[in-house]
């Protein structure tokens, strides 16, 4: 059915009048004038068309309350100079094209009658030009406080209002936050002291109270994230890594606040009860904890605030679960068909459907064997788990957390110690004999002197046997750092005088230990921790039949976890710090994978001339420069958002770049003939394979 319109009818008699005795229409005349009669007039001065959006928004605005202007129109002749019927819109054509795009809607017919005045006196083109230069469109600040009007008086919805103006509730919304301004914002407004964006970071809180404080603490510098900072000061923005892991909607639900950004196109905003957050936040971690104990059996759980609580702690790890030879066999016919049905389905966009549920068949068959690697059921009883919160709002679980009460220091007694020696008495203490060695009851212990004197002897021999067997000094140096990187509380069990501290970092820069890096330095100690027995008297075992290429990656998993490059000015070790810059060189480190400039990293930390400087740097002078009158707080997060993506680095974290040495001769010596000379045993193990590791004289596997 076609709609019925608002449209002013001209009596019959008066539309008569208005024609002369030709019966054309005199100059100012308003007649009915079916739709598909109106053309547009090509002396029209507007030759960029509306825009769709006004076309829409002109369409609504008649569909609800009919055409409130008449258009003008010219009569159209023919080349003989003689009427042809139809009017060439000369002012008005927008509204043409919105009755005609509500044609082509079905909303209107094609013949809808349309009021227009004629005007056969004027300059089309000039009076074209008149209707659209001599016009002011009203205030914005104008536009809110009408929009709000409907909303109050009217009592119209964001969706009512939108669909009467052709524009979205969205839209229509925000119009009416920025309406509700506080009316000494509203003023500054009109009075050109506050720009729309500026209002619009005002508006972004409801609360007039606190936009007026705002508004009078900020005076006249107001940039605009200064002033969305200060309106949201003590709230959570949405995309807090808190607000994700508990989940907006879940803290609403739970009767929290949430302040809306509408003019955004995210559409987030900022969570209004922080405390109420962070309680939510807790008791989640708790509760996975708690969950995680009761289903994987574990001493104990909690959940831990950083990364600082976990270092604290020892830590045991997964060893390789043992499989009979059935199920070993089974495993593996599972996976090769697995493997040989992904295989054979390469290049096809959709797994046919007998494929995919074959495949979940296997999954679930696998899932059903377990984890080829697990914490034995002796570590779980004296070990725990920690639940923390990650930087991406994600829990991370950290397994297999000893406690210094826990910690396991099972070793032999020593007979032969004297009264009250402890294994905190070692190394100073150097005169018993050997741990596990029992005393001969039928004969006299040896002196003290000559126990000393007969074991330096052996420890000379060793060192001459170790020096001799390459593959076995490896095994030696790795066997000392792996006992103290995964073994720290166990005591020494290496006559190696090699000293290796791990120092946590965490205390030093909080989250340090939740960034890349830190995730990939935790993995590696992972992997090799499941791979490594759980007490170390079995360790030597372990290292002493793996090949060289895999002790070289273990020793450079603890040697890298051994590093110490804090520059602390109470504890300066220049030529430390000074070795730490050679190994990043030659490491060829790249800190922009893994750090990035920020307000809070780095630009609120350092003087506003660094600032500056940096900006510069990665930008340029100009940038610095439109920033360079800010405050510091805005101009640290001004600096933040110029610097995104550019991988600036401050100076301390740049790598020099590598200098290529000049050719020179070996040194004197340096030959292979190292061990002694003519006779000397040969640099490479008797015992290993004759293929080396490049770069190493060692056998490789």
């Amino acid at each position: 059915m076609t709609a019925q319109f608002p449209q002013a009818r001209i009596p019959a008699a008066a539309g008569a009048a208005a024609r002369g005795a030709d019966q054309e229409p005199v100059h100012g005349a308003e007649i009915v004038v079916p739709l598909n009669r109106l053309k547009a007039s090509p002396r029209n001065a507007r030759k960029v068309p509306h825009s769709a959006a006004t076309i829409e928004a002109l369409a609504a605005s008649i569909k609800v309350k009919g055409v409130l202007q008449a258009p003008v129109v010219e009569i159209e002749r023919g080349e003989d100079g003689a009427a042809t019927g139809n009017y060439l819109v000369t002012i008005g054509e927008g509204r043409r094209q919105a009755l005609r795009l509500l044609t082509k809607r079905k909303v209107l017919k094609r013949t809808h009658p349309v009021k227009v005045v004629v005007d056969t006196e004027n300059d089309a083109h000039e009076i074209s030009l008149d209707e659209n230069t001599t016009r002011e469109a009203m205030h914005p600040a104008d536009q809110f406080e009408a929009f709000k009007w409907l909303a109050d008086e009217r009592g119209y919805g964001a969706e009512e209002i939108g669909a009467r103006f052709g524009v979205t509730a969205t839209v229509v919304r925000q119009r009416l936050r920025l309406g509700a301004a506080a009316p000494e914002l509203m003023a500054a407004y009109r009075d050109g002291a506050l720009a729309l964006d500026q209002l619009m970071a005002f508006c972004v809180s409801p609360d007039q109270d606190r936009q007026r404080q705002v508004f009078e603490q900020l005076g006249d510098y107001r940039p605009v994230h200064a002033i969305r900072r200060a309106m949201t000061e003590a709230k959570v923005r949405a995309d807090d890594r808190r607000a994700i892991f508990v989940g907006v909607e879940a803290y609403a639900e739970a009767g929290g606040g949430i302040l809306r950004d509408l003019f955004t196109e995210d559409g987030g905003g900022w969570l209004e009860n922080p405390s109420l957050l962070d309680r939510m936040v807790g008791d989640k971690l708790t509760a996975l904890a708690d969950e995680a104990r009761q289903l994987e059996g574990w001493k104990w759980a909690e959940a831990a605030s950083d990364y600082a609580d976990v270092s604290a702690l020892g830590r045991v790890y997964p060893v390789e679960v043992a499989r009979s030879e059935a199920d070993a066999a089974q495993i593996a016919a599972l996976s090769e068909e697995y493997d040989a049905l992904v295989s054979g389905s390469d290049g096809q966009a959709v797994l046919p459907d007998a494929v995919d549920a074959r495949l979940e068949e296997i999954d679930k068959a696998l899932q059903a064997f377990g984890p080829d690697f697990d914490y034995t059921p002796e570590a779980k009883a004296r070990a725990g788990v920690m639940v923390l919160l990650g930087h991406d709002g994600l829990a991370r679980f950290e397994r297999g957390l000893v406690r210094a009460e826990d910690a396991v220091c099972d070793r032999p007694a020593d007979p032969d110690a004297p009264d009250g020696w402890t294994a905190e008495d070692e190394g100073e203490t150097e005169t018993a004999s050997a741990p596990g060695r029992e005393a001969d009851e039928g004969r006299a212990p040896l002196s003290e002197r000559l126990l000393i004197d007969l074991t330096a002897h052996r420890t000379m021999g060793l060192r001459d046997a170790v020096q001799s067997d390459q593959t076995l000094a490896l095994t030696v140096v790795v066997h000392g750092l792996a006992l103290q990187v995964f073994y720290p509380t166990w005591g020494t069990w290496t006559p190696l005088q090699l000293r290796l501290t791990v120092t946590g970092l965490e205390r030093l820069a909080p989250g340090v230990s939740d960034s890349t890096a830190g995730r990939r330095v935790a993995d590696r100690l992972e992997a090799w921790g499941s791979r490594l027995p759980e007490e170390a008297r079995d360790l030597w075992g372990v290292l002493i039949v793996l090949p060289p290429s895999a002790l070289l990656d273990l020793m450079a998993c603890c040697a890298g976890v051994g590093l110490y490059a804090v520059r602390d000015p109470h504890d300066r070790k220049p030529d430390a710090w000074a070795h730490a810059e050679t190994l990043a060189t030659v490491a060829g480190l790249d800190m922009t994978g893994t750090w990035t400039a920020t307000a809070a990293s780095y630009f609120s930390r350092v003087p506003k001339a660094q600032v500056l400087e940096a900006v510069t740097e990665a930008t340029n002078a100009d940038e610095a420069a439109r920033i360079a009158g800010f405050k510091k707080g805005d101009m640290a997060q001004a600096a933040e958002r110029l610097l995104e993506g550019r991988g600036w680095l401050p100076e301390v974290l740049r790598t020099a770049p590598a200098v290529e040495p000049d050719d020179a001769p070996p040194a004197e010596g340096l030959d292979g003939d190292l061990m002694g000379g003519e006779g000397a045993a040969p640099l490479a193990s008797e015992h290993a394979p004759p293929a080396t590791v490049e770069g190493y004289g060692f056998a490789a596997e």
